[in-house]
């Protein structure tokens, strides 16, 4: 049994929960938060234990192995830290840190106390996006990759009345970039490594941050093109062209129906069964590198090269933000 703790009340991490509550070797046993009245509301919903408002109380207890760390983009390097260097497993909800230095810097804190930092991009630990890699080479040579996330932000009404919030406000390194384009960057990493070139554009808002953007990613015999926003709505899928089909994906960000179109016309469906509570599969994953004192090198690595994609293309259109300059 993995013992968890929680830092961040919001309903990323209550999905979390619902899903890792499958798992027969998962419990919630402490919440952080800087409220009293939040943490001990939020246990009491989820029976656990402990509560706590002081950071390093909560990193020191011996009342949890592990921690999800759910709070803004901009506070995740300094929480994991701490937490690391107590000796607590991480996991941490992506985008994992602010940028390259950041991350670099956790890594090696992980590393030093020999536990596991992993960054919960769920994606990439979903059935069927295993099952993208697995049927990868039935397309033959790959010379494009295309994904599309654009979700219109149930926040963005609030900004155009001008009433900001976190997701929008490059304190927190929030914006298109952090929030949705990673879940487009990401499997590029895991699929095809890191990028020879990077290319971007964005639209800044007035806040700071960007509400939408794009990247091309230049391989050696391939390119990737990437679309994301959080101020407009796309319907398309995504795709992976190979010269000799292509890989249909209904959801870069949640992959659930994938299929296999040959260029003479026949189509594999590649999809596989997985549950709806996806979040499960990277608890699993986490959770198995603990028990078998494994550190996961291979996350690191798509970590560390995702991280690098984001900063440059950040700074491509000069999107920077406060920790930038710690």
């Amino acid at each position: 049994m993995i013992r968890f703790g929680i830092i961040g009340t919001n309903w990323i991490t209550e999905s979390l929960i619902e899903a890792a509550s499958q798992l027969d070797n998962f419990a919630l046993t402490a919440v952080y938060s800087r409220k009293k009245e939040t943490a001990e509301t939020f246990a009491a919903k989820h029976n656990a234990e402990h509560t706590f408002t002081d950071i390093h109380e909560f990193a020191a207890s011996d009342a949890f192995d592990a921690v999800y760390i759910a709070s803004p983009n901009s506070l995740h390097a300094e929480q994991a830290i701490i937490c690391i260097q107590h000796g607590k497993h991480v996991l941490c909800e992506k985008p994992i840190a602010s940028n390259e230095k950041e991350v670099t810097r956790m890594i090696a804190e992980a590393k030093k106390h020999n536990v596991v930092l992993m960054e919960a991009l769920k994606s990439l630990h979903m059935p069927n996006f295993l099952a993208i890699k697995e049927n990868l080479h039935k397309i033959g040579k790959v010379r494009r990759y295309f994904a599309s996330y654009c979700q219109y932000s149930s926040r963005y009404d609030k900004y155009k009345n001008g009433e900001v919030l976190n997701a929008f406000r490059p304190e927190f390194s929030n914006g298109s970039i952090m929030d949705i384009g990673i879940y487009c960057v990401a499997p590029a990493i895991a699929l095809f490594g890191e990028p020879s070139n990077v290319s971007a554009s964005s639209y800044l808002l007035d806040s700071g941050v960007d509400g939408k953007g794009s990247m091309i990613l230049q391989y050696d015999e391939m390119d990737a093109v990437l679309m994301y926003s959080k101020i407009t709505n796309s319907y398309v899928p995504s795709e992976i062209q190979g010269e000799n089909g292509s890989i249909l994906i209904d959801k870069i960000s949640t992959p659930e129906n994938v299929m296999i179109q040959y260029k003479d016309g026949t189509k594999e469906d590649i999809t596989v069964s997985q549950s709806d509570k996806n979040m499960v599969y990277e608890v699993e994953k986490f959770i198995t590198f603990i028990q078998e004192s494994m550190p996961p090198t291979e996350y690191y690595e798509y970590s560390l090269s995702t991280i690098k994609v984001l900063d440059k293309a950040r700074n491509l259109v000069g999107l920077r933000y406060p920790a930038d300059q710690l």
